[in-house]
């Protein structure tokens, strides 16, 4: 069985056969030899929030030093994210050669496994395969009856916010839906419980005193938001409110409960590199679930927690795909998501209409969806989702049509893209696209092609315009470019330089370079590896062997004849490029090795592009990876940036 058979086997086998029960899932898996049986999870149910609540944990739980298994629903681009390892997919041979044994199973079933079911049961062997510590499990529907629940008693089961959905499945009211949701806590579990509406919180009590399982509150109230920006979020989480019955023994309590608060002031904040305030609530979840496992043993340093929330990614979450021009990507597809999607453009768009790409399934309120995007639309693009319930773009745009506002259907989800960005160009809108996670992952893939031949164009004119200068008008411009660096005070005050060996025809700060190695500064450079990963290393001057061709034929020492540098001990950075703008933004040829290495530094530590004024381009591209540079130096000028950030308020200001 090939990879594209197993996923064939699988998809045909729909989510539309799902009946009540797990009976088949039991079975299925009974026949495996109940791999879900050697597996710890965290298992995560609820209406929104689900999926960034469980990349939390699982990124969290694996700079912890867990080997962490996740297994999200649905997936954006790759059928293989649905089943994950480390943060690594499921490889192709090994989901094609477990499907296949899953699919002689199941084909002796008197009840065939929904799609779902397979799926699961496939994770399920892969995660044992892989010896997994914890396995972060997120429900597909509902909760009594989702195939996910066939586990015993997780160490965690998590409630995330609770709506009004599925409502033919899983009940017409809160509670009846909470209800369900309720059916994954297990007596043995600690639970952990979003701060739901009271009628939800009400249920998820009575549950677990009937479970006799120890419930945890995530309080959104000990959230205290100190700064936000399109590039993240940083937050302290204050220590849990000491019960009143505590309170009343001499004070005991509340002098605690100070000194607690004056402990968590002093600690750095959190950064989360997710944006919205639905996301703090979703990390207060995520918290409180670190509090309850460390309750039951587990070792999850402070550091580990620090380290998971800032580098922690979901994609379609008000995902930035671009700063300029300014593309979100936001996977909501209900009017819960839509009020969470108009609270954020409110928050970091102030003002700002907005030019929608919309596509919806017909099954959804998208009535009520259309009427919280209203107030911000300055234009509709619609598409249809690929999925057999969606809602004909031609459909969709005839509903906006009659409401006011303009609104035009498109094929695919390039010319959709090539549309918006066209109607936005002159006004310089943002674009938001949103509606469904069956289009989110179309969208990506569209935009990131439409995005790098973007930057093709630019590289090749920027690059022609460099190569185009004389040997002599390179010198002379060479020599200016680092009188005007010698003067900046980010660069006297450097002990330890980060700068870069230039090829022929780049900007060459070498004739400064050798005067700072005089003075004693500490001079290091990057050595290339593989995967797009890059190292500061000092080489040995004494060394004749101590530089070598990188992988790009560009001059670069030899890492093993250097001595590492730690990132946090360097001063500042010099950095190449292939063509910049003056916002900051920056493009390199392509391989992504600065950003990546410059996304490990302190983000206080300045970066100083170099270039030639023939390479300036009226504007970069800028992709969520891509790191916006502080400075920039050139033949005639000194550009300072104030970087690509909206800020909040001089209460909500702070530095990433």
């Amino acid at each position: 069985m090939t990879v594209q058979e197993a996923i064939e086997y699988i998809n045909a086998h729909t989510w539309s056969q799902w009946k009540l029960g797990l009976s088949r899932t039991e079975d299925l898996l009974r026949l495996l030899g109940d791999p879900q049986k050697r597996l710890r999870f965290v298992h995560v149910a609820g209406s929104n929030g689900k999926g960034s609540t469980c990349a939390m944990i699982e990124r969290i739980l694996r700079e912890a030093g867990y080997r962490t298994g996740f297994y999200p629903s649905p997936y954006i681009e790759d059928f293989r994210e649905r089943i994950q390892v480390c943060g690594e997919y499921i490889p192709e041979d090994a989901l094609a050669r477990i499907t296949a044994r899953v699919r002689d199973l199941a084909e002796t079933m008197e009840d065939h496994p929904t799609q779902f079911e397979l799926i699961t049961a496939i994770g399920m062997v892969w995660f044992a395969e892989q010896k997994c510590d914890l396995v972060v499990l997120e429900v597909g529907l509902g909760g009594t009856f989702d195939s996910t629940n066939v586990i015993d008693a997780p160490e965690a089961a998590v409630i995330t916010r609770i709506g009004l959905e599925h409502t033919e499945y899983l009940g017409s009211t809160l509670a009846e839906i909470a209800g369900n949701k309720c059916g994954i806590i297990k007596p043995g579990s600690d639970v952990i419980c979003y701060e739901n509406e009271p009628e939800v919180m009400e249920v998820v009590r009575r549950t677990c005193g009937e479970k006799g399982c120890p419930l945890h509150i995530a309080r959104f109230s000990r959230v205290e938001l100190l700064s936000r920006s399109l590039e993240g979020q940083e937050f302290r989480f204050l220590p849990e409110p000491v019960p009143e019955m505590q309170m009343d023994h001499g004070g005991s309590g509340l002098e605690s409960e100070e000194s607690s608060a004056r402990s968590a002031a002093q600690e750095p904040p959190f950064r989360l590199a997710l944006t919205g305030e639905y996301q703090l609530h979703n990390a207060a979840t995520a918290l409180t679930v670190v509090e309850a496992l460390r309750g039951r043993g587990f070792d999850i340093p402070q550091e580990a927690v620090r380290r998971g929330l800032a580098l922690v990614t979901w994609p379609a979450r008000f995902e930035v795909l671009t700063r300029s021009p300014l593309f979100i990507l936001d996977g909501g597809h209900n009017p819960q998501c839509a009020e969470a999607l108009a609270e954020s453009l409110h928050t970091y768009l102030p003002g700002k209409k907005i030019f929608f790409l919309l596509g919806m399934l017909r099954d959804k309120d998208y009535g009520a969806v259309i009427d919280l995007l209203l107030p911000f639309a300055a234009g509709f693009v619609c598409l249809t989702p690929d999925s057999p319930r969606a809602l004909p773009a031609e459909e969709l745009a005839q509903v906006l049509t009659e409401r006011g506002i303009p609104a035009r259907a498109c094929g695919t989800p390039r010319e959709g893209i090539r549309l918006a960005l066209a109607q936005v160009q002159a006004q310089e809108l943002p674009v938001v696209a949103f509606g469904s996670l069956y289009m989110a992952g179309a969208i990506r893939q569209a935009y990131r092609e439409e995005i790098r031949m973007r930057k093709d164009d630019r590289r090749a004119l920027a690059t022609q315009r460099r190569r185009a200068l004389t040997d002599r008008e390179r010198a002379e411009k060479n020599e200016k470019i680092c009188q005007n660096l010698s003067g900046l005070p980010e660069l006297m005050r450097a002990r330890t330089v980060f700068t870069y060996a230039a090829s022929w025809d780049e900007a060459d700060p070498g004739m400064l370079i050798r005067t700072l190695a005089e003075e004693g500064r500490t001079i290091c450079y990057p050595a290339c590896g593989e995967a797009g990963h890059m190292d500061a290393v000092i080489p040995d001057a004494g060394d004749p062997l101590a530089w070598r061709t990188g992988p790009f034929g560009i001059r670069e020492p030899d890492p093993a004849r250097a001595q590492p540098v730690d990132p946090a001990s360097i001063d500042v950075v010099l950095v190449p490029c292939v063509v910049f703008d003056r916002q900051g933004g920056r493009c390199g040829h392509g391989a992504g090795y600065y950003d990546r290495y410059l996304a490990k530094l302190p983000p206080e530590i300045p970066k100083i592009l170099l270039a030639f004024d023939a390479q300036e381009a009226d504007e970069v591209v800028m992709e969520r990876t891509d790191i916006p540079m502080d400075l920039a130096v050139t033949e005639s000028s000194v550009y300072r940036f104030g970087t690509r950030r909206v800020r909040l308020s001089r209460k909500a200001e702070g530095t990433f």
